[in-house]
């Protein structure tokens, strides 16, 4: 994959956050995204947890931790306000959740559409600069998912950024 800009999330509302949060205001900080479905059986048991335990090993000030709840199939059940908010309080997410913006056709909800997701979980890791460093569909195993973190953290640390402001270079 080439990295790109990643693209700006088309959300309908956002959970566990005083506003509404946006890419280009997180710029300068390194983000881990999750885009899941609360009736996805790998969401629930694998990679909801692993961004959980991701949130717990990394200071919030290191590492953005975001959820995006991207509603594709079973709408009547999955796709209110109401059962977000209980799922998230039953499952103790406590890092940000948006819930996507429905898509015109399709059901394809609009940022799912946006990053040309195949389903979920799909795992996104942005760096400081804004850039989608990596975009993967299905569980990632705990060591890669924690490699491809120390590696953006890595990086970022390398790249001359100082109190979360980054010189990028124009060419």
């Amino acid at each position: 994959m080439t990295p790109s800009l990643a693209p700006e999330w088309e959300v309908s509302y956002w959970f566990n956050t005083p506003e509404n949060l946006s890419l280009a205001r997180l710029r300068g900080r390194p983000i881990l995204a999750l885009a899941f479905q609360m009736l996805c059986p790998s969401c629930v048991t694998s990679s909801l947890p692993q961004v959980q335990r991701a949130r717990a090993a990394f200071a919030e000030s290191d590492l953005v931790i975001l959820g995006l709840h991207t509603v594709f199939e079973h709408h009547e059940t999955q796709g209110t306000r109401a059962a977000l908010a209980a799922f998230i309080h039953e499952y103790k997410v406590r890092f940000p959740v948006a819930s996507d913006a429905p898509g015109d056709a399709e059901f394809t909800p609009r940022t799912m559409g946006l990053y040309g997701m195949k389903g979920t979980p799909t795992t996104l890791l942005i760096d400081r600069a804004g850039v989608l460093k990596m975009q993967v569909f299905g569980h990632i195993d705990d060591m890669r998912l924690g490699a491809a973190v120390a590696a953006l953290l890595a990086s970022a640390s390398d790249s001359g950024c100082d109190d979360g402001v980054c010189a990028i270079d124009a060419g």
